[in-house]
């Protein structure tokens, strides 16, 4: 597809779904939003929400739910198999991701794999664009993904089953209970995807003529979750969140006559909260345990395994108080305790400590004014003194403007320092300067977002092999992203029809400053578009995803060529009093041969039943 064609589409099939996403908090009466500074402290910047029907309309895996509704362009090393996210240009481990206001970055390698997250365990999942270090810490360069587990209090009980089950004998089991009262919230639920993923390469063959196919491929990932939350007063809450996950998988061959390995990672997360708020100040204390761990089996038929595991303790901070009816300060207080200790890396510990300033000038109900600053100790390394300056006006209904500069990090991990065959304990952290504009224009049922940004990162973590053999990591590297991303949205209801057209476009240009090349698996384009439609009962889905051209580290394989793919939801509500709603879907419309990792190829057309009981 060429660009004049992907830009004509952009335009035909308009944008980004705005109308779905708002930057409103409900009122904390009714709900209890986990993670509160993401929208009050950051109106200078975009962030786009996506709710319960825009999650419950795409397939489970977080992975497929991002690539085909937002920007973020995914790395999957084919189906099911590790998947790790590039934000406006940058490495996997400079987008943060962020559950219930905790970042939970891998500590072992700094990114986060998409596919052990399983996108109807969660209320809402938010995608803030830009740097997010002064609020989040670590990683934030590129763009920040939030997790939440919203709580609310009133009185209900709803349960919502939903059943999967597709092409490959893949099978999707998703629970949630939510039961909750004025002064209890309790949320519970559990869910299960599995797959033979032994799916056929769309035109390939081996030399004799026999289609290939996904071999070693089976995988089943499995989640539990308890959410609770307690009114003490009408001024304070207590809620408590945990988290439990188990990803099994093999790991797919590239050529028949490879080694059947198998990868096992799991996480536990367990986060106690206690807020309150009266009269001019506010406190939010937080303190998180999560572990991690993954074992590697280099054959699949022996026991032997090579092992990793971190345990964190974090304890959070956060005082507030309203100086003056137009100005709120907030002082926060960071430590987090890790452990790391594995095969390859020892078994070392390191602290760190943070505190940041943060302010927010409401000059009136159009411009808000927002700054933040954060210094960071650590027993590894040298933390950049952090910062955050930001503005939002709103000249009229029709145009706000949003600018923010922001300096940002990434601390090495524990396999950058301690991998025994070549960490470096002398590493840097890497450090960005990020500016970007943001015009975001309202008309009646249109909405139209345009940002354009501009990331210098210097010290960039790369492992050579500087010596000529043995692989080590060194801050070698510099990096200048700049783009833009565009979002349009639209929609409308006539009678009993409802319509919606959305749809988003990124142009990603990451420079090697001392080369002039694009960073390897980096697109230059990339674009997605969503047309929904329902009547009555009756409800219809088109996602269509466009990846530009990558470039890749093998000489002999240096590029992944751009590739399209569709696909096509059908839904009927077969209930009266509660919800039953059965749906088809028809996954890779066109049997499109792609692959979005060099050799690790995507499945052709294929099909998933569902049936989703409310009640």
């Amino acid at each position: 597809m060429t660009l004049k064609k992907l830009i004509f589409a952009l335009f035909v099939l308009m944008c980004q779904l705005i109308s779905a996403q708002n930057d409103t908090i409900t009122n904390l009466k009714e709900v209890i939003v986990s993670d509160r500074t993401l929208y009050s402290s950051n109106k200078s910047q975009s962030i786009q929400i996506l709710n319960d029907s825009v999650i419950n309309k795409n397939q489970s895996s977080l992975s497929n739910l991002l690539n085909y509704n937002s920007v973020l362009y995914f790395k999957e090393y084919g189906r099911g198999m590790l998947s790790t996210v590039s934000f406006r240009g940058t490495t996997a481990s400079q987008t943060a991701v962020i559950w219930n206001g905790i970042n939970v970055n891998s500590q072992l390698n700094g990114s986060a794999d998409f596919n052990t997250f399983t996108a109807p365990d969660f209320n809402t999942i938010s995608i803030k664009a830009g740097g997010g270090s002064v609020s989040y810490g670590s990683g934030a360069i590129g763009g920040t993904v939030h997790l939440s587990n919203d709580l609310v209090f009133k009185n209900k009980f709803e349960n919502d089953f939903r059943l999967d089950y597709g092409s490959f004998n893949t099978i999707g089991v998703n629970y949630k209970m939510i039961l909750s009262n004025k002064k209890w919230s309790t949320q519970v639920g559990f869910s299960r995807n599995s797959s033979d993923n032994d799916y056929p390469y769309v035109n390939q063959y081996t030399w004799n003529g026999i289609q290939r196919k996904n071999e070693n491929g089976q995988y089943a990932t499995t989640n539990l979750y308890a959410n609770v939350g307690y009114k003490v007063n009408p001024n304070s809450v207590v809620t408590f969140y945990s988290q439990s996950s188990n990803t099994d998988r093999n790991l797919s061959l590239i050529s028949e006559s490879d080694s059947k390995t198998k990868y096992v990672n799991t996480f536990s997360r367990n986060l106690l909260e206690y807020s309150v708020a009266k009269d001019r100040f506010s406190s939010n204390y937080k303190v998180a345990y999560l572990t991690e761990q993954y074992q590697y089996f280099e054959n699949i038929d022996s026991n032997d395994f090579s092992f990793g595991k971190s345990e964190s303790l974090i304890a959070k901070m956060d005082f507030g108080y309203q100086l003056l009816e137009s100005i709120k300060l907030n002082g926060i207080l960071d430590y987090n305790r890790t452990k790391g200790f594995g095969t390859s890396f020892g078994d070392n510990t390191r602290h760190i400590g943070a505190i940041a300033i943060k302010a927010v000038e409401q000059h009136n109900e159009k411009w808000q004014n927002e700054l933040g600053f954060r210094k960071e100790e650590s027993s590894d390394y040298d933390s950049p003194f952090l910062f955050s300056l930001g503005s939002s006006y709103v000249f009229n209904s029709f145009y706000n403007l949003k600018i923010n500069l922001s300096r940002n990090f990434r601390i090495p991990t524990f396999n950058d320092l301690y991998w025994e065959t070549g960490g470096n304990p002398d590493l840097k952290p890497e450090s960005s300067y990020q500016a970007e504009v943001g015009n975001v224009f309202k008309y009646k049922k249109i909405t139209l977002s345009e940002t354009i940004y501009f990331i210098k990162i210097s010290d960039l973590i790369r492992w050579a092999p500087l010596d000529g053999s043995n692989w080590t990591p060194e801050n070698i590297d510099r990096v200048n992203s700049y783009g833009s991303e565009t979002n349009l949205g639209w929609t409308n209801t006539y009678g009993k029809n409802n319509l919606a057209l959305n749809a988003s476009y990124a142009y990603t240009v990451s420079e090697n400053v001392e080369t002039g090349e694009q960073l390897i698996y980096v697109p230059y384009h990339k674009f997605n578009s969503n047309v929904s439609y329902s009547y009555k009962k009756i409800a219809a889905t088109y996602q269509f995803l466009f990846n530009g051209a990558v470039t890749t580290p093998s000489q002999k394989y240096r590029f992944v060529k751009e590739y399209w793919v569709s696909n096509l939801g059908v839904y009927y509500d077969l209930g009266t009093k509660y919800t039953c709603k059965i749906g088809l879907q028809a996954l890779n419309l066109f049997n499109q041969n792609y692959q979005s990792i060099s050799q690790h190829y995507m499945p052709g057309r294929n099909f998933i039943i569902n049936l989703t009981f409310k009640f």
